[in-house]
C-alpha cells in the first residue's frame, strides 16, 4: 500500500488542479478505487479456490479420477500463493468478520498468529442502488469469481462508491492441509471424505472489509 500512496496523492492533486475535466477524472478515480481493492487479492489464491470448487462439484458426483487434476492444480497454485506479497499474519481473534458474510456454524477458528491469504473478493451493494447498478454489482461479482478483475473493475464504474468490497481470507496452513487431505482421499477413491475435507477448507475462510486489510497489512509488512 505504501507504493500506492504517492499515486493516490498525485491523483488527488490532479483532481483539484483540473476542474474542467472533473467528470472524466471522477470516473478514473472510481476505476482506481476498484483496482486498489483488487490489489489485495492473490491471483494464485483466487485460481486455487476456483479449482477447489470445481473438484468439489466433480467429487459430489462420485467421480474421483476426474477431480484429481483440479486438486493438483489447487495444490500447485496454493504453493505459489504462499510467496505472494498479499499474505499477512494475524490472529483470527483480531479479524472482524464482515456482517454480510457471517461465519458458518461449521467454522473452526484457528488459534495464535497465522498467515492469511486473500483468496477472493465480493462487492456488497447498498439498498439505495438503482436496479441497473445492482445488476452491475452482480455481474462484477461473477467476473471476480472467474478471476477477471479487469472486467470487474470496468463493470463497477457505473456503481462508483455505493458498494463495499469485502475480502475472503484463508488461513494458509489449515487451508493447505485440508486440500492435501482431500487429494489423498480422492487418490484413494473416497469421494465423500474428500468432499468433507474440501468443505473444511472452504469453511475456514473469513470475510473481512477491504479497509481492515488495508490498515492491517502495512503494519505486518513493517514487522517482517
Amino acid at each position: 500500500m505504501r507504493i500506492l500512496l504517492p499515486i493516490l496523492a498525485s491523483a488527488a492533486l490532479t483532481l483539484s488542479a483540473m476542474p474542467a475535466h472533473a467528470g472524466s477524472l471522477h470516473k478514473d478515480w472510481e476505476s482506481f478505487k476498484a483496482h486498489r481493492a483488487f490489489h489485495h487479492l492473490s491471483a494464485d489464491g483466487q485460481r486455487a479456490v476456483t479449482d477447489i470448487l470445481k473438484a468439489r462439484q466433480i467429487l459430489s458426483a462420485g467421480q474421483t479420477d476426474a477431480a484429481i487434476p483440479a486438486l493438483y492444480d489447487a495444490q500447485k497454485r496454493l504453493t505459489a500463493a504462499t510467496t505472494a506479497s498479499q499474505k499477512f499474519q494475524a490472529a483470527e481473534n483480531d479479524l472482524h468478520a464482515a456482517p454480510q458474510h457471517p461465519l458458518p456454524s461449521t467454522h473452526h477458528a484457528v488459534s495464535g498468529q497465522v498467515d492469511w491469504l486473500p483468496v477472493g473478493g465480493e462487492f456488497i451493494a447498498s439498498e439505495t442502488l438503482a436496479p441497473e447498478q445492482k445488476a452491475a454489482v452482480a455481474s462484477a461479482n461473477a467476473q471476480l469469481k472467474n478471476g477477471d478483475t479487469d472486467s470487474a473493475a470496468q463493470t463497477m464504474k457505473v456503481v462508483g462508491q455505493n458498494a463495499d468490497f469485502i475480502l475472503a481470507l484463508a488461513p494458509i496452513a489449515p487451508f493447505q492441509g485440508a486440500i492435501n487431505r482431500a487429494t489423498v482421499f480422492t487418490e484413494g477413491r473416497h469421494p465423500q471424505q474428500a468432499v468433507e475435507a474440501l468443505d473444511e477448507a472452504l469453511d475456514s475462510i473469513v470475510f473481512v472489509s477491504e479497509d481492515f486489510v488495508t490498515t492491517l497489512a502495512p503494519a505486518n509488512a513493517t514487522k517482517k
